[in-house]
């Protein structure tokens, strides 16, 4: 009966440290869903995937990134920043590029280059020339077919020279 006792509690305090980590921590959360790597706590936000999200996302025809730029990237104001994105997958994938979340259209100093190579591969080249100060942000590529959708996100921001 004791031990039947510690279980329940112990389920409810997990339960509340669950609930407190999803609406952002249980103190001072900066906000929602973010993780206090520093508290001690372990994360819970980690998801299992379902039988069908398996066949979905480990698809051996899925589209798959197999290369892209650098992560972080700094550039100098009116010059040009460049990303590459290079998928596979059967159909072949198409390839889009966002930038904070939005998606990325035809403008004048904005241009995408893509090649597709064989059945199954296409690369993909964002260019922005001249850059300006609002280009600095989060961009991604995604490829996606039939099968999956793989992203790839890039992290920009601009660099003043003072001479």
């Amino acid at each position: 009966m004791k031990s039947l006792l510690i279980i329940v509690i112990f389920i409810l305090v997990a339960g509340s440290v669950i609930y407190g980590q999803r609406m952002g921590g249980l103190r001072g959360g900066r906000g929602r869903g973010r993780l206090n790597w520093n508290s001690g706590r372990i994360p819970t936000n980690i998801q299992h995937r379902s039988p069908s999200a398996v066949t979905y996302y480990d698809n051996k025809d899925g589209a798959k990134i197999v290369k892209s730029s650098h992560f972080e990237f700094d550039y100098m104001l009116g010059r040009k920043i460049t990303f590459f994105c290079m998928a596979i997958g059967i159909p072949r994938p198409e390839i889009t590029w966002f930038k904070d979340g939005a998606e990325l259209y035809q403008h004048r100093f904005f241009q995408v280059h893509e090649w597709t190579i064989g059945n199954d591969t296409v690369k993909s080249k964002m260019e922005i020339d001249p850059t300006t100060q609002k280009d600095a942000g989060y961009y991604e590529c995604q490829a996606d077919n039939q099968y999956a959708i793989d992203r790839r996100g890039f992290r920009t921001d601009y660099v003043m020279i003072n001479y």
